[in-house]
């Protein structure tokens, strides 16, 4: 054991050998606040806007200019939840009780009715404002990676005023693995849409709407609504693997 938290604090100091010299070039070199655009960046705010209808540029160059590279970055987060499934699941297996976990000397505390109530305002609140920050992220700043751990974090919630018997009856995780494959699915199935009109990937077949309105952005909404399905659905399925590690074993597990 002390072999290996040597190894992992040599391999840490190496890291940071290496890279820091890096990261301090990157500070020192980067624009001051309130320089001149780059000439990529003056391109964008040019012509994207009425390109696409879209206001919110960053969700535009996003879901659109750069739409390969989020689709990209979309299966690594569905790759690392994958991992983090593999890695904690492969101790209990796949079988889950809703009972919590008791430890000797450590009291449960009792369920508190006044943050359960507080819970019970805020959990429709939280979702409504989630749903409305993915569905204007072409117009003002938010998308679906924000409106996906708003919507997540606000399951959460549930968790913390009714306990978790009854998250888990609110968020089963073959719906909400189901939900970031469909998610993930979707992102893939977005960028194919338009090739079946005889066009690139991702590149726009759909009416650009009317400015700073939901349908404006061509592909941009369809795209951010697929990404926070997959990050909902991702960030749950984390929160289940984590939470399972306070239950009490079932019979036959460790």
């Amino acid at each position: 054991m002390k072999h290996r938290r040597a190894l992992r604090y040599g391999l840490s100091i190496l890291a940071l050998i290496v890279l820091a010299p890096a990261a301090v070039l990157v500070a020192l070199r980067m624009p001051a606040f309130g320089d001149q655009l780059p000439a990529y960046g003056a391109i964008v705010n040019a012509h994207v806007p009425y390109m696409r209808q879209a206001t919110n540029v960053v969700t535009a160059i996003i879901f659109d200019v750069r739409g390969a590279d989020t689709l990209g970055e979309e299966f690594i987060f569905v790759a690392a939840i994958t991992g983090l499934a593999v890695l904690l699941r492969g101790g209990r297996g796949e079988d889950a009780s809703r009972k919590p976990i008791r430890t000797d000397g450590r009291r449960l505390p009792a369920r508190s009715e006044a943050v359960a109530l507080l819970v019970r305002w805020m959990l429709p609140a939280t979702i409504a404002f989630s749903i409305y920050v993915m569905a204007h992220g072409q117009l003002t700043p938010g998308g679906g990676f924000q409106a996906g751990a708003m919507l997540a974090s606000a399951l959460l919630l549930l968790f913390l005023g009714d306990g978790y018997r009854s998250w888990r009856q609110v968020t089963p995780p073959i719906v909400m693995q189901m939900l970031e494959a469909l998610g993930a699915i979707g992102c893939v199935g977005v960028g194919l849409l338009p090739m079946a009109f005889g066009t690139g990937f991702l590149e726009n077949v759909l009416p650009q709407g009317e400015p700073k309105s939901l349908t404006g952005g061509g592909l941009i909404p369809l795209f951010n609504v697929a990404v926070g399905m997959a990050i909902t659905g991702g960030f749950v399925n984390a929160l289940v693997e984590f939470l399972e590690e306070t239950r009490q074993p079932e019979e036959g597990e460790s």
